[in-house]
C-alpha cells in the first residue's frame, strides 16, 4: 500500500508571563547619556564620545527595529532600563529585565516566515516543539510550561492537555511572545522549563487595512495520491453543514439499554462519513488574511482599534509504516502500510480595542479561533496480530474539530508618581468536537474470486487475491465514536508596585491570583453487530462501508441463506470496555498572592525576592471510575541576583521553587486516541503534583545594540515527575500509554547564544544601509529518571506488583533507572544567517534547525513481567529552512511579496525501537514533504 506522510503542528501549551520590563520606555534624553542601567542600578563609568560612535556604528542601521510591546502581570514597563546611543533612546528588553528571557519581536517573527507561533518559537534558544504545537522548553515537557495571552492563563481544546498548543496562533494576531525561563513570583507557580507570555497588538501606529494571500504546494502530497471523503459542503472552512449532527438517542445511550435500534441507525450520517475515496490530485495550500487598524485622538486619550481575520486551508499525507512488537528482540507483531492524509482548516479573529491617556493603558482584547482538522485513513497488512496470512484493511474516517474564544480586559495604570497599578480579568472557553470517528476492517477471503467492484477503497498497491469481506476476525467489524469536551476559564489578577526613590531605588510590588478552571469531556464508542451480537452474515459482508450500512443491509440481511433477517439486522452498541469512563468533569481552582522587592543591594548588584503563596484544589470525577481530589497550598520563593560587573556585561544568578500540577487528562481514567501519533491514552487518578527546585547561572555580553552573547548553566531537580508509561493491558491489544510519578528526576544543561549584525557598507559604497544577520543558538540537556523500588501508581487497574499496595507498582517495574525524560534532546541548535535591506524592503533568511533523538513513549515492560523493551525514539534530525520577503511600490500601493521554502533537506519523521540483536521496529516512519509557498500582501 502507497505511504504517504509529512508533519503538523498543533496547539502549543505553556504558560508563561511576561517579565519585569518592557512595553514601554522613557523618553530619550537629549544629551548622549552614560552606559545602560537598569531600573534599580546606578550608573557606571561614563562612556566617550569616541565610545558612543562606536556604538552607534554598531547598531543596526536604518530605522530602529520595531519595539516589542508587551502586556503582562505585575509589570512597570516604563521603569526597566534603557540602552542609550548618542542621543537615542534604544529599549532592549532581553538586558532590561531582572530575569532570563527571549522576546520576539514583531520583526523577528516575520524574519522566521513561520505561520504560526509555535514555528516561531523554535528558533529560540532551548525550545523545541513535540507534537502538535506543544512546546518543549529546556527538554521539559509542556506539562512543565505555561501559556499566558496579554498575561492571562488559557484553556486547552485538547483531551490529552491542560494547556494550549501553539501553533493554533498565527503569527498575524501576535505582536510579542515572549519566554520567561527564571522564575519569579508575580508569575503562576505551575513553572518548570519556563513561560510563554503572547501578547497581541494593541494600538496601531497609523492607520492601515493590509489584503494578503497565499498559495503553496508540498512535494509529498499536492497533485499526489491521499484519501479523501465528502463530509459536508462546508468541510473546506472547517466547519460542519449539519452532517455529523449527533441524534440525541446517541447522548443518551449510556444511561439507557445502550442499544441502537436499526430505525435509529438509518437516521445517522452514512455515506457522506463513511465512503473513504482514493484521491490521485490532491490540492495545494492556501491562505488569505486582512488585517485593519485604526486609530485616533480622543482629546487627550489616544484610542486604536486593530481588527484582524484569517482563512487557511492546508494538506498533508502521510505515506506512512507503522509497526509494532510485544517481544524482546523485536520480531514485529503487526506491520501496517498507512496513508493518512489531513486537511486541515483554521479560520482565525481578532478584535482589539485600546485606549492611552497619560502614562495608563486600557485594552480590551477578543480572539477566535477555529481549527479544523478532517482525516481519511486507509492501512493495510499481511503481517498483523494472529494473522491469517491474507491481507487486511483498515480504514478511518475521522473529523476534529477545536474552537477557542476569549474575551479579556487589562488595566495598566500610574495613578501617582512611582506607584503602578495592574488588574486584568479574561473569560476563556474551547470547545472540541469529533463525531462520528469511524473504523472499517477487512479481511481478504482467499476462497472467493466474486469481482463486486464495491469493496473499500484500497491502494492497488495491496491486492486481495479474492474479495474483501467485513468480519470480526482481527477486531469489530465497524465501530463509531462521538467525543465532545467543554472548558471554561476565568481569570483575574491585580497588582501593585511602588518604587521608593533614593541613592538605592527600591521597588516592593505585591498581586493577587484567582483561576478557576473547568471541564467536561464525554467520549461515547459504539460497536456495530447484528441483532444476535454477531458480524454482517456473507454475503452482505462483502459491500462497501456505505452499503454495509445502507437499508438493505441495515434492515436484515436479504439475500436468501443468509439468515432470519430480524436476526441479522444491523445495531449499535455501547460499548464502553477498556475504554474506561466514558464521561468526566474536572476542575482546578487557584488562589495565589505574593510579594516582591527589587533593589539595587550593593554597586552594580540587582536584586528581585520574593516569595508566592499558592492553594489549589483540582478534582477529576468520571463516571463509574475512580476520582481524584488534590488539595494543596505551597510557598514558592523565588530570587535573581543580576551583577553588572562591566559596563556591557552581566551575571545573572537564580534560584526557585516551583510545582507542575497534574493535568485533567493525566488524572482522568478515559480513553483517548491522539490522531497525530495514533495511539490509545490513559489517565490515571492516584497521580499527585510534582515540586520543582531550579538554579541557574547565566553571563550576558551586550557589545552593542540589540547584539549579544549568552552563556548560562542550569539545573533541576523534580520531585515526583509525572512521566508516560507504555503498556500491553492484554497479549492482543495495541501499544497503549499510561502516566505515573516517579521518585524524582534530574536535569542539567547549558546553552550558548550569539546574535551579531554586520553592516555590509565595508564591502561597497552600495551596501550602505545593508546588513547581514547571524543568529546562532545551541543547548545541550541531559536529564535522568530515578526509578527505585518505590511504590508509585499502577497502570493497570487492580494490579498489585512488588510488595506495593493495590494499584500502586516499585518505580523499577515500570521504568528503567537512569532513563530520560519524555521528549528531552540532549542536543538544540538553531542558526539563521540573513541578508536585510530596510531601504529597499528585502529581507532574505537561510534557517538551521537541529534537534537530537528524543524519547517519545516509554519502551513497555515484557508481558513476562521481568525486563523491558527499548523506548520508543524519535530522530527529528535537520531541518534547513528559506524565507525571502520583497516590498515593492505597485501603483502607489505598498506590496510586500514572500516566499518560503521549507525542508529542504527532505528530512524524514522517524519514530523506532532499536533492540539488543539489531532489530528495528518503526513504530511511525514517513517522508516529510518540502514545502514551498508564496504569498503577497498590499497595505492601503
Amino acid at each position: 500500500m502507497r505511504q504517504r506522510t509529512l508533519a503538523t503542528l498543533l496547539l502549543l501549551t505553556t504558560t508563561l508571563v511576561a517579565p519585569a520590563a518592557l512595553a514601554q520606555v522613557a523618553p530619550a534624553p537629549s544629551s548622549p547619556a552614560g552606559p545602560p542601567q537598569t531600573s534599580t542600578t546606578s550608573p557606571g563609568p561614563a562612556t566617550s564620545t569616541a565610545q558612543q560612535a562606536e556604538a552607534t556604528q554598531d547598531a543596526v542601521p536604518g530605522t530602529a527595529d520595531d519595539q516589542a510591546e508587551i502586556s503582562a502581570p505585575g509589570v512597570d514597563a516604563s521603569t526597566a532600563g534603557d540602552i542609550v546611543v548618542v542621543g537615542r533612546n534604544i529599549p532592549n528588553a532581553v538586558r532590561a529585565t531582572a530575569q532570563v528571557v527571549n522576546v520576539l519581536s514583531s520583526a523577528d517573527i516575520a524574519r522566521t516566515g513561520e505561520g504560526d507561533i509555535a514555528g516561531a518559537l523554535t528558533r529560540v534558544t532551548g525550545l523545541s516543539v513535540v507534537g502538535n504545537g506543544y512546546v518543549f522548553v529546556r527538554g521539559l515537557g509542556d506539562r512543565y510550561s505555561s501559556a499566558l495571552l496579554n498575561g492571562s492563563p488559557l484553556p486547552s481544546p485538547e483531551p490529552l492537555r491542560r494547556t494550549v498548543p501553539l501553533d493554533i496562533f498565527p503569527t498575524t494576531v501576535v505582536g510579542s511572545a515572549l519566554v520567561q525561563k527564571t522564575y519569579s513570583v508575580n508569575y503562576p507557580g505551575e513553572f518548570g522549563g519556563g513561560v510563554i507570555n503572547l501578547t497581541t497588538k494593541a494600538i496601531p501606529d497609523e492607520n492601515f487595512l493590509t489584503v494578503g494571500a497565499s498559495g503553496g504546494i508540498d512535494t509529498e502530497t499536492t497533485g499526489r495520491l491521499g484519501y479523501t471523503y465528502f463530509g459536508s459542503k462546508t468541510d473546506w472552512l472547517g466547519y460542519d453543514g449539519g452532517e455529523r449532527n449527533v441524534p440525541s438517542f446517541i447522548k443518551q445511550a449510556p444511561t439507557g439499554t445502550g442499544v441502537i435500534l436499526p430505525a435509529q441507525v438509518l437516521q445517522m450520517s452514512n455515506a457522506r462519513t463513511t465512503l473513504l475515496q482514493r484521491n490521485s490530485d490532491i490540492p495545494a495550500n492556501y491562505s488569505g488574511s486582512l488585517d485593519l487598524g485604526v486609530t485616533g485622538d480622543l482629546g487627550a486619550t489616544r484610542v486604536g482599534l486593530i481588527g484582524s481575520i484569517g482563512v487557511s486551508n492546508n494538506w498533508r499525507t502521510r505515506d506512512a509504516i507503522q509497526q509494532d512488537t510485544i517481544s524482546d528482540d523485536g520480531t514485529i507483531r503487526n506491520d501496517f502500510a498507512t496513508v493518512i492524509t489531513d486537511n486541515r482548516a483554521i479560520v482565525n479573529g481578532l478584535l482589539g480595542f485600546g485606549a492611552e491617556f497619560g502614562e495608563n493603558r486600557v485594552r480590551w482584547t477578543n480572539v477566535y479561533i477555529h481549527d479544523t482538522l478532517k482525516q481519511g485513513r486507509a492501512s493495510a497488512a499481511t503481517v498483523y496480530n494472529n494473522s491469517s496470512g491474507n491481507p487486511l484493511f483498515q480504514q478511518n474516517t475521522n473529523w476534529f474539530e477545536r474552537k477557542l474564544i476569549e474575551t479579556q480586559l487589562v488595566g495598566e495604570f500610574k495613578p501617582i508618581d512611582g506607584l503602578s497599578v495592574d488588574v486584568r480579568g479574561a473569560y476563556a472557553n474551547t470547545q472540541r468536537n469529533s463525531p462520528y470517528e469511524r473504523q472499517f476492517i477487512y479481511n481478504c477471503n482467499t476462497s472467493l474470486s466474486a469481482d463486486l467492484s464495491n469493496a473499500p477503497a484500497s491502494d492497488r498497491g495491496v491486492t486481495c487475491p479474492g474479495v474483501w469481506q467485513a468480519t470480526n476476525a482481527f477486531d469489530r467489524f465497524a465501530t463509531v465514536v462521538f467525543s465532545e469536551l467543554n472548558e471554561n476559564l476565568y481569570s483575574g489578577q491585580a497588582d501593585v508596585a511602588y518604587k521608593f526613590q533614593g541613592e538605592r531605588p527600591l521597588t516592593l510590588s505585591a498581586g493577587y491570583y484567582y483561576s478557576d478552571n473547568d471541564r467536561t469531556s464525554t467520549r461515547l464508542p459504539f460497536v456495530y453487530q447484528t441483532a444476535l451480537g454477531g458480524a454482517i452474515p456473507f454475503p452482505c459482508n462483502l459491500l462497501r462501508p456505505d452499503y454495509l450500512l445502507g437499508p438493505d443491509v441495515v434492515n436484515g440481511c436479504p439475500v436468501p441463506g443468509a439468515g432470519d433477517p430480524a436476526q441479522t439486522a444491523v445495531q449499535m452498541r455501547f460499548d464502553a470496555g477498556q475504554n474506561g469512563s466514558y464521561a468526566y468533569d474536572a476542575l482546578l481552582r487557584v488562589h495565589a498572592g505574593y510579594v516582591q522587592a527589587e533593589a539595587e543591594a550593593f554597586d552594580g548588584v540587582r536584586a528581585i525576592v520574593g516569595v508566592r503563596y499558592e492553594t489549589a484544589t483540582q478534582t477529576v470525577t468520571p463516571v463509574n471510575a475512580t476520582g481524584t481530589r488534590l488539595k494543596n497550598d505551597y510557598f514558592l520563593p523565588g530570587a535573581t541576583l543580576t551583577w553588572n560587573f562591566a559596563q556591557d556585561m552581566q551575571l545573572r544568578l537564580a534560584a526557585s521553587k516551583t510545582l507542575a500540577r497534574p493535568q485533567f487528562r493525566e488524572l482522568a481514567p478515559q480513553a483517548f486516541r491522539d490522531f497525530e501519533s495514533d495511539r490509545l491514552f490513559f489517565g490515571n487518578p492516584r497521580l499527585k503534583d510534582s515540586e520543582l527546585y531550579n538554579l541557574e547561572a547565566r553571563y550576558e555580553w551586550f557589545f552593542a545594540r540589540d547584539q549579544r552573547i549568552t552563556l548560562a548553566g542550569f539545573y533541576k531537580r523534580i520531585d515526583n515527575p509525572i512521566e508516560q508509561v507504555g503498556f500491553f493491558p492484554t497479549p492482543d491489544a495495541r501499544l497503549q500509554t499510561g502516566f505515573t510519578n516517579l521518585p524524582r528526576a534530574k536535569l542539567y544543561g547549558a546553552e550558548i547564544e550569539v546574535q551579531k549584525y554586520i553592516p555590509l557598507d565595508f564591502i561597497a559604497e552600495g551596501m550602505a544601509g545593508k546588513r547581514a544577520v547571524v543568529i546562532a543558538n545551541y543547548t545541550w540537556t541531559h536529564s535522568a529518571l530515578t526509578a527505585d523500588r518505590t511504590c508509585v501508581p499502577g497502570v493497570l487497574e487492580g494490579t498489585t506488583l512488588g510488595g506495593c499496595p493495590t494499584n500502586f507498582a516499585p518505580a523499577a517495574s515500570l521504568f528503567r533507572n537512569g532513563a530520560p525524560l519524555t521528549g528531552q534532546s540532549d542536543h538544540l541548535v538553531n542558526l539563521q544567517l540573513g541578508f536585510e535591506d530596510k531601504d529597499n524592503g528585502t529581507q532574505a533568511t537561510l534557517l538551521f534547525n537541529y534537534a537530537s533523538e528524543r524519547v517519545t513513549n516509554r519502551g513497555p515492560a515484557l508481558l513476562g513481567g521481568a525486563g523491558f523493551q527499548p523506548d520508543i525514539i524519535e530522530k527529528p534530525g535537520i531541518r534547513l529552512d528559506f524565507v525571502a520577503r520583497q516590498t515593492v511600490d505597485f501603483l502607489s500601493k505598498k506590496v510586500e511579496i514572500k516566499a518560503e521554502m521549507r525542508n529542504l533537506t527532505g528530512t524524514r519523521y522517524q519514530e523506532f525501537q532499536t533492540f539488543a540483536g539489531g532489530n528495528r521496529v518503526d513504530i511511525n516512519q514517513y517522508r516529510l514533504g518540502r514545502l514551498f509557498t508564496l504569498g503577497a500582501s498590499v497595505t492601503f
